[in-house]
């Protein structure tokens, strides 16, 4: 459970080559029952239309939903569950990192099979818009509740969780955590640090991305004193996290604190810290894609992401819930982490341009 924009160019290749894929129109309309009179039929009344309203929205679902997901798994797995009970829906489910999702979404180009993706990177659901990808849903149960800034207004994608990126660190090995990206630079933690791979990670590039956004292009200042202090590329989040929970190295630069919670419950010696100046809280995006071949299944997989129940299972495993009536388990919450001041739409457009710019510098 874990880009369109902002990763390698195989996934860019996919917005382009699946736009223009057609919606396959779905719903029905009912006849007014009237005399053998030849007298024209006669109006609904509220309480019939109310009763045709019900009926389309209790419609018995069935066959199957293909679902591609970003983690966490365990995540994953509930909601797919939680979803399949409630439903009698099988669901295919296909779990790997952003980037990974992409490039099978552009390996399937030519016969698509996916009907939603949930992924780990807000910038990328806006390039599946962008390219016409997604499917509107304006009528999505409970969007009401959801943060404004983690979802598209015109319901083309829903930010159902978020997580927050800061400084991970063992604390074994650290007695004295660093407080902010440039202590990150300093001598005493040469070789000591893992930054994820933002062609890998989606909250990896958010982070990257959101960071330059606000600082321009003298942002790179900092990254490139993080490759001089020799802080390694280390595959995606988790791979970037184990090293540090092993002790092999001391901290992880953007790291995503749900997966630090997550491994300081089960007792790994692990913690984290929020810089003062700010960071990037990302939000996980769950969309529909235009050329799903079962589009009410989706629109209640979407339905279901945002319920009481899956909500919970969203703080359960630690992540910032997407509704704002629903709060966070054991971990800080989004008015306890400083934020920058990023610019989406800048991210969105740049994040190509960042991955190959940061990748290349840390070869």
């Amino acid at each position: 459970m874990n880009k369109g924009k902002g990763l390698k160019n195989g996934a860019l290749l996919l917005l382009t080559a699946m736009m223009g894929f057609g919606i396959a129109g779905c719903g029905t309309t009912a006849a007014d029952k009237s005399a053998n009179t030849g007298a024209a039929p006669a109006p609904k009344t509220e309480q019939a239309a109310a009763k045709t309203d019900d009926k389309k929205e209790d419609k018995k679902l069935g066959g199957k939903l293909v679902v591609y997901s970003a983690g966490p798994k365990e995540l994953a797995e509930s909601i797919q569950k939680g979803y399949e009970a409630k439903t009698g829906v099988k669901v295919e489910m296909f779990q790997g990192t952003t980037g990974k999702i992409l490039a099978r979404m552009e390996a399937e180009k030519a016969n698509p099979v996916v009907d939603v993706v949930v992924l780990a990177s807000l910038p990328s659901a806006q390039g599946l818009k962008k390219s016409g990808l997604t499917l509107e849903y304006k009528n999505a149960a409970n969007a009401d509740k959801l943060v404004p800034d983690w979802s598209d207004k015109d319901g083309h994608f829903f930010g159902y969780s978020a997580s927050a990126l800061g400084i991970v660190y063992n604390t074994k090995q650290v007695k004295t955590p660093p407080k902010e990206w440039s202590d990150l630079a300093k001598d005493e933690w040469k070789g000591k640090v893992n930054i994820p791979d933002p062609a890998l990670s989606g909250s990896a590039l958010d982070f990257i991305t959101g960071y330059l956004s606000t600082k321009g292009d003298g942002g790179w200042e900092l990254f490139e004193q993080y490759k001089k202090n020799g802080v390694a590329l280390a595959g995606a989040n988790q791979e970037a996290l184990d090293p540090v929970i092993t002790g092999a190295k001391s901290i992880v630069a953007a790291g995503v604190d749900y997966m630090t919670y997550q491994a300081k419950a089960k007792g790994e010696p692990v913690d984290m810290v929020y810089p003062a100046s700010g960071t990037v809280i990302s939000p996980r995006p769950a969309a529909i894609l235009k050329s799903s071949k079962n589009q009410d299944n989706a629109k209640a997989f979407i339905d279901y992401l945002l319920s009481d129940e899956a909500q919970k299972m969203v703080a359960d495993t630690y992540l910032l819930p997407g509704r704002k009536d629903v709060k966070a388990k054991d971990r800080a919450s989004v008015d306890q982490i400083t934020q920058m001041k990023i610019d989406w739409t800048w991210m969105d457009t740049n994040g190509d341009a960042v991955t190959k710019k940061f990748t290349q510098m840390f070869k």
